[in-house]
């Protein structure tokens, strides 16, 4: 176990990413020590159904072994674990590693914020969060998570990140955490591992509780999270609730799929361009039936019908024209971030 009965150390490090991501890891990894007296664990964004190569990267990158994480795996200073496709990575109390299908966060699964989580809540003041490269703002509220427990806050430097959104948002949620190169935040690491820290006196909130457990569980004996909010949940429809931890808020429904602000919007994008899809399907459907009709009126001989059908036709016809070229030119109104998931390992 790498927690002392009597003195608590900082021993646990957690670092999330996404896009331009594994370029960062590979960086600070190369700097990091073989004898770091940490754990370090990584989670990015991965393609549900294919291998991931993180660890095998990682273990060329440096000293540190690195491995895929496996279920019931404790924790030992001096190696990394990665995250897995489509499991998040936790941790669960007593330094030991779990494996979790539970509600996807931020529409990935794994999860930054649920890794982050987990260690703030069973870690507390040992845990030491870094955020490297990625689009939007996931990792924001986990990082805040993580300082309210007394843990410490790194984030890469916005202006060296492939992509800046993710270390913005961390530096606006956590006004304390450090924001250096990845190869310094490598040094700054070292220099923490390993030094003593004092316990947090009060106990993890109700709402990290409960986040935690239903990503673990899928159940929690804590019932009420948050503030009610007017947003359904864009994966499963339920009511949702407004979080907020440090300067970082998200948004979470009953069955626990969480989602930091920016990634909602997108969310919302992609369920909003379905929907304009699903009526430029039906504009086009109405045409079919009413040219269909306009014939039958010909060979009937209502030349009065096959004029109404035929008009009614070339209005519709000339909408969805007008809407399709709207959607290929342009797509529908969308919010200005974007970002392709599972691209943790694009480097």
């Amino acid at each position: 176990m790498l927690r002392a009965e009597k003195e608590l150390l900082r021993d646990v490090v957690v670092v999330g990413g996404s896009a331009g991501a594994l370029k960062a890891l590979q960086q600070l990894v190369a700097y990091l020590p073989a004898d770091l007296p940490a754990a370090v664990l990584v989670a990015t964004h991965l393609a549900p159904s294919a291998p991931s190569k993180v660890a095998a990267t990682l273990a060329r990158a440096g000293a540190l072994p690195a491995v895929d994480a496996a279920d019931g795996m404790p924790m030992t200073a001096g190696r990394i674990y990665t995250a897995v496709p489509d499991r998040h990575l936790v941790i669960d109390d007593h330094d030991v590693l779990r494996l979790s299908r539970g509600p996807r966060e931020n529409r990935v699964r794994p999860a930054v914020d649920a890794l982050f989580r987990s260690a703030a809540r069973w870690c507390g003041p040992r845990v030491i969060g870094v955020v490297l490269s990625g689009a939007l703002d996931d990792g924001a509220a986990g990082l805040a998570a993580v300082a309210e427990r007394g843990g410490t806050g790194l984030v890469q430097q916005p202006g060296e990140a492939a992509f800046d959104g993710m270390p913005r948002a961390a530096l606006v949620a956590v006004r304390g955490a450090v924001a250096l190169p990845a190869a310094q935040l490598a040094r700054r690491i070292t220099e923490l591992a390993g030094r003593p820290v004092r316990a947090v006196p009060s106990g993890p909130s109700e709402a990290l509780i409960w986040e935690t457990d239903m990503i673990r569980d899928g159940n929690s004996r804590t019932t009420h999270v948050g503030q009610p909010v007017g947003l359904g949940c864009p994966e499963c429809s339920g009511g949702m609730r407004s979080v907020t931890t440090g300067n970082a808020v998200h948004f979470v429904c009953h069955t626990g799929h969480s989602y930091s602000p920016e990634t909602f919007l997108a969310a919302r994008d992609d369920t909003i361009e379905s929907a304009v899809w699903t009526v430029l399907s039906g504009l086009q459907e109405k045409v079919t039936v009413l040219e269909d009709l306009a014939e039958r009126a010909t060979r009937a001989g209502d030349d009065e019908g096959h004029r109404r059908h035929r008009s009614a036709a070339g209005h519709i016809s000339r909408a969805a024209r007008l809407l399709q070229e709207q959607l290929v030119a342009e797509g529908p109104v969308r919010f200005a971030y974007s970002e392709s998931r599972a691209d943790g390992e694009a480097g």
